[in-house]
């Protein structure tokens, strides 16, 4: 909407954000415009218009990528991605595998434990979380085949399991796109061919916004947004295709030496500010940030299974977030309005 507003302002010939599902974008080199056809649902029609820039904001967390393994077929349980997980109460006492070893794997397991899964184990490709977990929760190497119930894993050994939750991750994907528009890449600190992670190199009239691995979020997205909107109104004056390409193998290569969580924290705090002082996005204290992040990462090192019971101050507004009601093990109305109560007084 700030986009909106600001183009508007700059006088420029108009501003769709399509509310219609995008069908296809489409380039021509003759005009140097894109075509973005959309379906009207409700009248059950599609229509083409013309625009000069496109910006990709559609995200990456909808495409699940799905391994599959050997006896996956035949395998006599539940297996689903956690795309498409709802509700742990499923897996109440349950024997359940995880595939992956990130922030979805964390997380579905640790509702699994708290509504009473009888064991967890976690697979992971090339290394643990390494986490206290609790005594029913244990970390092997990656999931070789399943014969029956029975996971085998890279050790040797085994185990009876009836579930299989696939934490692995989402695939980047534009369908809407023609292939010389496309980002492709995996999920990482630092897409190629996106000049700043924003503007397409192959094509500058083309930005993406979010694209990246994320630790920093919507304030990230916001400064991505800035800066692709300077770029549409002439405000920021794009290198040569060379040097754009020289600029995002240099993080690149930074990314390539990150080894953990923290520091991955500090690259995306580092790339986020160098967004921010291109631009008059309002700002925020990007350390400030980091060392918040790394109060956080500290409480899960310490207890996995009680970071959540912290709060933490806002940086934007100075305000504290007030401590949950019940400690998160002990809460189990996962309900909008028992989680909104605050001393007893429930939320209007």
């Amino acid at each position: 909407d700030y986009i909106k507003g600001r183009v508007e302002k700059s006088g420029l010939r108009k501003w769709v954000r399509f509310n219609s599902p995008v069908r296809m974008v489409t380039f021509s080199d003759e005009t140097k415009k894109f075509t973005v056809t959309a379906h009207d649902r409700t009248n059950d029609v599609t229509y083409s218009e013309e625009f000069d820039n496109v910006v990709v904001a559609s995200g990456h967390f909808s495409v699940p990528n799905v391994p599959y393994f050997e006896g996956f077929s035949t395998f006599n349980g539940r297996i689903l991605h956690s795309h498409d997980f709802r509700d742990a109460m499923e897996f109440k006492g349950k024997d359940i595998l995880i595939i992956g070893r990130s922030y979805s794997a964390e997380d579905i397991g640790s509702q699994c434990y708290k509504y009473g899964a009888k064991s967890i184990t976690s697979s992971y490709r090339s290394k643990p979380m390494g986490f206290k977990w609790p005594e029913n929760w244990k970390e092997v190497p990656l999931l070789q085949k399943v014969v029956g119930k029975t996971a085998h894993f890279k050790d040797g050994t085994t185990r009876d399991v009836d579930a299989i939750i696939l934490c692995t991750g989402y695939l980047h994907s534009f369908p809407f796109l023609t292939d010389d528009l496309k980002l492709k890449t995996a999920n990482r600190m630092w897409p190629l061919d996106l000049y700043e992670g924003v503007v397409w190199e192959k094509n500058p009239q083309l930005s993406y916004i979010g694209m990246q691995d994320q630790f920093y979020t919507f304030n990230m997205f916001d400064a991505q947004a800035w800066f692709a909107r300077d770029v549409i109104m002439g405000r920021i004056k794009l290198p040569s295709a060379k040097a754009m390409a020289e600029h995002g193998a240099k993080w690149r290569a930074r990314e390539e030496t990150l080894e953990d969580a923290e520091q991955m924290i500090w690259f995306q705090g580092d790339y986020t500010k160098e967004l921010m002082d291109q631009t008059d996005y309002p700002g925020f204290d990007v350390e400030a940030v980091n060392q918040t992040f790394m109060e956080w990462e500290h409480h899960k090192a310490e207890n996995i299974m009680g970071f959540r019971d912290h709060a933490y101050r806002s940086l934007m507004t100075g305000t504290m977030a007030p401590l949950h009601h019940t400690p998160w093990l002990q809460a189990l109305d996962d309900s909008m309005e028992s989680y909104l109560e605050v001393k007893g007084v429930a939320a209007e």
